[in-house]
Order: C-alpha cells, then structure tokens, then sequence
C-alpha cells in the first residue's frame, strides 16, 4: 500500500481527471501541493502567474475551451479575494472551474490568524454567489471524493465555479487513499411531450427567431443546432459573447444578441411571435436590459432551454420550459420534422440582410479607420483562431466587424466575459496559446491591458505566445461615454495616463510596435502572426470615436440638446 502526503493524493486526483495544466500563484499554505506538482511534473504542469486574478481568468479560459473544469491555485486571504474576480466570472458566464484554495492550518482556525478568511461567507453559494459550492477539507482521506464531488457540481447542471479550500496541516498528513475514476458530465434529456409541445408552437408561429447560446456547446452540438435551424429554415442570433455558437458566414444568422445590438435586429426580435432561446440565461446584456423579451412575461411567446431547473421560469415566465444539456437538445431538436411549406423563407433571408447590411460601416474621424483594420484581422487570421477580450468598448469593433466560424467547424473560438471583466482577454488569450497550440488573438483597451498586463511574463516564462491589439484612446471609454450621456461636459476620474506600452511589452519580452495611421497595420500583423515571439499592436486611436456607430461629440451634443429642452 502507497504511503504519501495528502498534497501529493490532491495532485494524482487532477491528473485522474483529465487535467494536464493548472493556473496559480505559488503560497506557502500549499507547498504540499506544488511539491506534487513537482513530482508529477510530466503529466502535468503549475503555470506560475503573476497576479491571482490573471491565473482565475486563465483557468476560466481553460474551462471554456475543454468544457471540463479549470483549475486554479492560490494562498489564503489576498490570493483568494485576488481570484475572486475570476471566480465571480466563471459563475455568471457558467463556465466549469475550481479553485483551490491554501488556507490556515487547523490549530490556528478562527483566530483571525494570519490572512484568515471565512470562504464560505466570501464565495458563498447562493443565487447571487460566486461559487456553486464551497468545501474545507479536512480528512486527508476524503481528498478523492471532495474533488469528484467538486468536478461533477462544477460540470453538472449549470455549470460554473467550486472552491476548495486546503488547511496547510492537513496537506502534509500522509495518506494511503487513491484518486478515484474520472467525473464525467450528466446529459439531461429533453422530455419527449414536450418536444411534441415545441413543434406545434413552431408549426403556429409566423415570425419565430432562435437565440442560441450560453455555455455547454460541443461542436457536435453545434453542428445538430445548424441541421435543426437549417430543417425549419429559422433565423439564428448568438446570445451576449456566444457569437461562436452559430456560424456567422452561414445564410441564416441573424447577428449577436448584446450590447450595441443591430436596431433592426433588435427590433426583429421584439416582432417575434416564438422565440427559441436554447441555452442562454436571458440575462441583462442579451436582452438589453430586459426589453426585448418583457420580464416577467414576454410578449412573444418564449421557449427556453437550459441545463439547469433553477434558471427556468426564474426571471422569464416561459410558455414552454425543457431541462436539457446543450448536446442533448441539439440532437433532439434536430430530429424534429419540418413542414414541406415554410411560412417565413421571407423573414428569415430578411434578417440575414439586416445582419449583412451591419457589416457596413459608418464614417468616423481620425487617422485609424477601425473596421478596416478587423477585416485585416479577419482575412489573415486561420480558422481556428481564438479571440478574446474583456470588457470596454473597444471589444464592440470585433463583436461587431468579425465572422467567427464558430464551434461547428473548429471548436470554440471566442473567449469575452458576459460578466463584463476587465483585464479577462490578455489572461484568457495567454491561457488558450498554452492550452491548445492555436493563434491566440487578443482585443484590449488602455485601461483594460492594465488590469492584467502583467501576464505577459507569464507567456514568456511559459513559452505561450498571443497577439494583442490595444487601442489606446487615454480614456475609460465605457466610462466616458455614459459620463457624456449623463453629464456631458463634465469628465471626471475616466482620463488616463498610460505608459509607452509598445516600450512596456518589449520589457516583458513581447515584440511591441505603436502605429498611429490604418496603413501601417497590415505589414505589422502579418510580422506577428509569422513571428515566434508574442506581439502588442499599440493602436492610437481618436478619442472622439468612442463606438461603432458614433461619437462622443455627437453624444455630448445630443445630451446638451435634452438639457436645453428639459
């Protein structure tokens, strides 16, 4: 019988799960554990971050990438309130992940020892927590079962996060257990009444529109959900940062259903006489705040799949509710028998010129023309690129101007946080190069680099390499615009002072070039894509275009004008 520490035990259970890498900041509440990680260090690796909130963010990427979860490993009190933002991501955009937390050891709980931290009351589980469930452990011998029980919650249902907290003393205990077989997640079926149910409420309607999204997604899945909208010949729509779900070049999109949503599909949607939402929450940004399906209950009448009972019927009162996983439901609604006569083949190829017609741009000031430089993007990057970004602005020029392929053809290619988290898409980019190998293409904002930046060190230590384009602009743009909106005029807090950050990136060990006109882009990203060494594109853009469609000037004269009437 094998003799060894607990840390060692914990190690073997990851590996017995499937995972091959695991994102953290090294602490001494967990030397046990990084001592196993040493031991193991062939069949598995410690990616050492910078910062906890970079390594949550990247074990975030690592659990949309694999639909397993992703793992994360950080001290007690700052590490762990460092990582919550993570945390707090993963749950709102259910994504599988856990995060191991070093803790004080036993004798010296509820002390206030050094950096204690009541976890529970911190991440606790609740409807509007951080984490599905949080767990101490302090048997040594039960370390299998409290990180099946932690990959089975964390997948199963809604997924989203688990943290797990690790006393310092009980990691060094020696242990006979042994890590128990690989957690697999549950499919839930979708009852066949109500499939039945859903036909005839497709055979009444006239103007129906699908909004796929949410987590879950498999490319085969994906591909089922293309076979059923293409049987039906329905109008798809990708919920908020799920643009990946459905394929964009495909003759049936219909555009993404978030922030700075196309008027006229957001109207398309209020016209809908079913809307099919398979997968999605139907939270704030997909719906825009609530008015393109009326909460409680929506004027069209609503279909709503989701893989978890608790999110059914609790904000939108639907017509039809089905309990399914993502693969489950694709393959089910595929086989739905369509009508020899469509009613819609006119609303439908419509919405397709609508999304089309939003391709084009509007003219806007300044040197660097935005859209031009997506479609350089576009056109030079492979298929299976990944892209990321986190919150501001600047994402809406790829959100609005980029075709992704999405999951049918390559697998999952787009990492952006519905939860709306600065400093996501350089972790999330460095993380997705680590994991699987393909170009990793990052949109960031001034503000936004400067949350997590600092993982550039990360890539160079660890050999990972992404592509990042910052628009430097001197504002929190998000901010800034609202502040126009509100009190135009008036700035206040949202300027910025920004470092040299081409200079910055070539510090790290990144190549970093600023350009300041469109023409200068190409060359440059060409350089990138075919260099082995990660490059920051430092984009100087005008401060007045401050989104797609418009201008703060434009903004500040439209809020003076309101004033002077009020």
């Amino acid at each position: 019988m094998t003799v060894q520490i607990a840390g060692h035990l914990l190690v073997e259970c990851l590996i017995e799960q499937g995972v091959t890498h695991a994102f953290g900041v090294p602490g001494e509440s967990y030397l046990a554990v990084l001592d196993g990680f040493h031991t193991y260090r062939d069949r598995i690796q410690f990616i050492t971050n910078r910062q906890e909130g970079g390594a949550a963010f990247m074990a975030d990427a690592q659990g949309r990438l694999t639909g397993r979860p992703g793992v994360c490993f950080v001290t007690r009190g700052p590490g762990a309130t460092n990582a919550s933002i993570g945390v707090h991501t993963a749950y709102q955009d259910s994504t599988p992940m856990v995060l191991f937390v070093g803790d004080v050891g036993s004798d010296f709980r509820d002390r206030e020892a050094f950096q204690e931290v009541d976890f529970n009351s911190f991440f606790g589980p609740s409807t509007r927590g951080m984490a599905k469930r949080v767990e101490r452990i302090d048997d040594p011998s039960r370390i299998p079962e409290y990180i099946a029980r932690a990959f089975a919650t964390a997948m199963n249902g809604r997924p989203g996060p688990v943290v797990l907290v690790l006393p310092e003393d009980m990691l060094m205990h020696e242990v006979t257990s042994r890590p128990l077989p690989r957690v697999e997640p549950v499919q839930a079926w979708v009852d066949p009444g109500a499939l039945r149910q859903l036909r005839d409420m497709l055979l009444a309607a006239q103007r129906p529109f699908v909004i796929a999204g949410g987590s879950g997604w498999t490319p085969q899945a994906a591909q089922a959900l293309q076979r059923f909208a293409e049987n039906w010949n329905l109008p798809v729509g990708n919920s908020f940062r799920a643009q990946d779900t459905f394929d964009n070049h495909h003759p049936q999109y219909a555009g993404d259903v978030g922030i700075g949503i196309n008027p006229k599909l957001a109207q398309r949607i209020r016209d809908s006489d079913l809307v099919i939402a398979i997968g999605p929450r139907l939270g704030e940004m997909t719906t825009s705040g609530y008015t393109l399906l009326q909460a409680p209950k929506p004027l069209q009448k609503l279909v709503h799949i989701h893989a978890s009972a608790e999110e059914l019927n609790r904000v939108y009162q639907a017509d039809l509710a089905l309990l399914s996983t993502m693969n489950a439901a694709a393959r089910s609604l595929e086989v739905l028998t369509a009508p020899n006569h469509i009613p819609w083949d006119a609303w439908t190829a419509q919405a397709q010129a609508d999304y089309q017609t939003n391709l084009q741009p509007q003219a806007l000031p300044g040197d660097i023309d935005m859209p031009a430089i997506v479609a350089v993007i576009s056109r030079l990057l492979p298929d299976d690129a990944v892209l990321t970004n986190g919150a501001g602005n600047f994402a809406s020029w790829i959100h609005r101007f980029h075709q992704h392929h999405g999951l049918a053809q390559v697998g999952r290619v787009q990492l952006a946080p519905t939860a709306g988290s600065m400093g996501y898409g350089v972790p999330a980019g460095i993380a997705a190069n680590l994991l699987t190998g393909r170009t990793a293409f990052t949109i960031s904002g001034d503000g936004d680099f400067l949350m997590n930046g600092q993982e550039l060190a990360t890539a160079v230590q660890h050999g990972g390499k992404s592509i990042i384009v910052l628009l430097n602009n001197g504002v929190y743009g998000t901010i800034r615009m609202h502040q126009e909106r509100e009190f135009p005029t008036r700035q206040s807090g949202s300027k910025l002072a920004n470092p040299d950050f081409a200079a910055l990136a070539r510090a790290y060990g990144y190549a970093g070039v600023r350009i300041t006109r469109t023409s200068e882009f190409e060359a440059v990203f060409k350089d990138a894509l075919a260099s082995e060494q990660g490059t920051l594109i430092e984009v100087m853009i005008d401060e007045d275009v401050i989104t797609t469609r418009g201008t703060l000037s434009a903004m500040r004269y439209a809020a003076l004008a309101k004033q002077t009437k009020i």
